[in-house]
């Protein structure tokens, strides 16, 4: 990544008319491929669930950690990922966070007590923040086309890998609950030659941020709001991913990693396609409500019909497509919603969210120990309304950030997504 890069004001070329945004220099590739190994850790350890509290004699709550400091340190960590990357350089962030990566997927892999495993999990979410924070300004500034374009191409490269990392949790998991851990180890050394490879060497940027930027950020309104939602929708995200297979009781591991992976599927399809359709023709702001409230009504259902395992399996697979369309629009969102670098920006949202939604997984399968399968996604689906309350306060707020104070004219949706995507970027 270049200086100009990192300072924000590196302005992404356009692809020629009739060329495919999936043309892209082999860096971009490298990274994400990485990226889909780094997001596999969030469903990856979904099927195997189940099979680590009962080998290491430990609680659903106990396990839940395995999420929450995940989430937690990644969140906090978030906010050095800029200090970090501005002064070594974006490719060696990159290399660093994939190294600690490699090291503690392997060493939580080897751990005998479910102790060992939540503190080494802690660990790879250091260095999953250090990686996935600079991977996305690097594939922006690295790739060819729009910004949108190159957000797609982030978001498929999350989509694919939280789809598929349950499904390789599921067929590592079904000989031991270790080897999800060490297939994770094993993949990143790859993704971590290929990086070294083929990204070119990225000089410091010009303008070092501090830890206080990502605060300063906070201050502008619009990217408060989004961070607040963020929270919200995490919370319902998070307590869904660690309660679905304790309410599946009779599911085996490749059951839940089919599941899990048919949610991966969508999720993929929605970020990549259907967002940016619905956004076209409706907004950015209308799309974002109208996906949170059909997710808290998703886990609204789903706590109604706790008992039924059909209702649950639905419930999971279908929420993928609402999580898809959300995170896409709230990532583009992000980077338009206040006038800074777009890595702080990032780092901002990140450290909010993700330190806010780290506690849904733990207080999801508390209530789930004490008051039965349904209230995990009571708890979320309430969250995740709070979320759409938040959203719909301050959409005038989000709107004037991302497109100005006039109020756009009637045009066509062709239209409507060039003025969009030229604010964005």
């Amino acid at each position: 990544m270049t200086a100009t890069a990192d300072s924000g004001t590196h302005t992404p070329t356009h692809a020629a008319p009739g060329g495919s945004f999936l043309r892209q220099p082999r860096a971009v590739w490298a990274v994400a491929f990485a990226c889909v190994i780094a997001f596999m850790g969030i469903g990856l350890v979904d099927p195997i669930l189940k099979e680590i509290a009962a080998k290491l004699e430990a609680t659903p709550s106990q396990v839940s950690l395995l999420f929450t400091s995940y989430m937690a340190v990644m969140g906090v960590a978030m906010l050095i990922t800029g200090v970090v990357s501005t002064r070594i350089g974006a490719k060696k962030t990159l290399l660093t966070g994939l190294v600690l990566i490699i090291v503690f997927a392997g060493l939580a892999g080897m751990s005998g007590s479910v102790g060992a495993v939540i503190g080494f999990r802690a660990g790879w979410g250091l260095g999953n923040a250090l990686f996935i924070a600079t991977a996305l300004s690097t594939i922006v500034s690295a790739s060819k086309g729009s910004l949108a374009q190159a957000i797609i191409l982030f978001e498929a490269a999350l989509g694919l890998g939280i789809a598929s990392g349950p499904l390789v949790g599921g067929l590592l998991g079904e000989h031991s609950w270790r080897g999800p851990f060490f297939g994770v180890s094993v993949l990143m050394t790859i993704a971590l030659v290929a990086t070294a490879i083929f990204l070119p060497a990225t000089p410091p940027a010009a303008r070092r941020t501090t830890l206080a930027d990502p605060f300063r950020a906070l201050a502008y309104p619009a990217l408060a709001v989004i961070a607040a939602v963020a929270v919200c929708y995490n919370l319902g995200f998070f307590s869904l991913l660690a309660a679905g297979p304790f309410a599946l009781p009779e599911a085996g591991i490749m059951q839940i990693g089919w599941i899990f992976f048919g949610w991966g599927i969508l999720l993929a399809v929605a970020s990549v396609a259907l967002a940016p359709w619905i956004q076209r023709r409706i907004g950015t702001v209308p799309a974002l409500i109208g996906a949170l409230t059909l997710f808290a009504a998703d886990l609204i259902v789903m706590a109604l019909g706790a008992s039924h395992s059909g209702v649950v399996t639905v419930g999971i697979i279908v929420a993928g497509a609402f999580l898809g369309v959300i995170n896409t629009l709230v990532t583009e969102a992000v980077m338009g919603a206040a006038p800074v670098e777009r890595p702080v920006a990032s780092a901002a949202y990140s450290f909010v969210r993700f330190t806010g939604g780290a506690v849904g997984p733990y207080v999801a399968l508390k209530l789930a120990e004490h008051q039965g399968s349904a209230a995990p996604f009571w708890f979320g689906g309430i969250a995740v309304a709070v979320g759409v309350a938040v959203m719909l306060a301050g959409a005038r707020t989000v709107h004037t950030a991302l497109h100005g104070d006039a109020v756009p004219a009637p045009h066509s949706p062709e239209e409507a997504q060039a003025e969009a995507l030229g604010d964005l970027a």
